[in-house]
């Protein structure tokens, strides 16, 4: 294989591993689909280094040796990037795919995601749901439905400005916690309680706590423990709120 052809595999696969750690694939899978997009386009093997924000990939062809760093800026929870790049790799295994499609295949590819109104509209719908499930009557689910509504539309409006998460999920939960104690001081409810804590389900990072517990099991220490410690304080982040909002309400758990 000439120099320029491994240069260019290299940069293909180190572009889908990148991809994968940025879009919350877990980590056994950026290196499995790494190594087996690299064997179908050549490559004799493929040797990765993963950490939270960055990546070291080693790309191996008689006996020749090409090493590539990349930084890594997240961008968030997406299945349907992380599926695409299965699919490529899987083409790619079968002999549809070459290089050039390949490339072709990685330029194209751009988050989708739900409208904003349907995702504000599931939201809501599901934290009431789960307020109804524990218990609570139809008007502790009505008043749970509509502040995880106003508290998701908040939580997609700072993420379109770019916030931090932590300033995301603290405000969120705040807003949302804030909303949902009409349930006190208006006696529409004889469950307010219930309403307060099925509102805030939708701030629990429970995918980000299923990956680093994955990692961690599967020996990507350094990745499983960053991620944990990410989702604590994105945890932490939103008691804050949660705590604020009921200290300015007067309630005490």
């Amino acid at each position: 294989m000439y120099t320029e052809t491994q240069n260019d595999i290299t940069r293909l696969v180190v572009r889908t591993a990148q991809l994968l750690l940025a879009y919350g694939a877990e980590s056994e899978l950026i290196e499995e689909i790494s190594q087996r997009l690299g064997k179908a386009l050549g490559l004799a093997s493929v040797e990765l280094s993963l950490s939270s924000n960055s990546l070291v990939l080693t790309s191996l062809v008689h006996g020749r040796c090409i090493t590539t760093t990349r930084r890594i800026r997240d961008h968030g929870l997406n299945m349907m990037i992380v599926c695409e790049l299965q699919r490529i790799c899987i083409l790619a295994e079968k002999g549809i795919y070459g290089a050039d499609e390949v490339r072709r295949r990685l330029a194209r590819i751009t988050p989708r995601t739900y409208p904003a109104k349907l995702v504000v509209f599931m939201i809501g719908l599901s934290c009431g749901s789960f307020c109804h499930l524990f218990g609570g009557d139809i008007a502790a689910s009505v008043i749970t439905f509509i502040a995880s509504a106003i508290g998701m539309a908040v939580r997609l409006s700072l993420a379109k400005g770019h916030f931090n998460p932590l300033v995301n999920f603290a405000v969120t939960a705040f807003i949302t916690t804030m909303v949902a104690q009409s349930g006190y001081l208006i006696p529409l409810t004889q469950t307010p309680k219930i309403a307060m804590a099925a509102c805030v389900l939708m701030l629990v990072p429970g995918f980000p706590l299923i990956n680093a517990i994955s990692d961690m099991v599967k020996g990507h220490m350094g990745v499983g423990i960053s991620r944990w410690a990410y989702a604590s304080l994105l945890t932490l982040a939103s008691v804050i709120g949660i705590s604020i909002a009921m200290q300015l309400g007067g309630l005490f758990l």
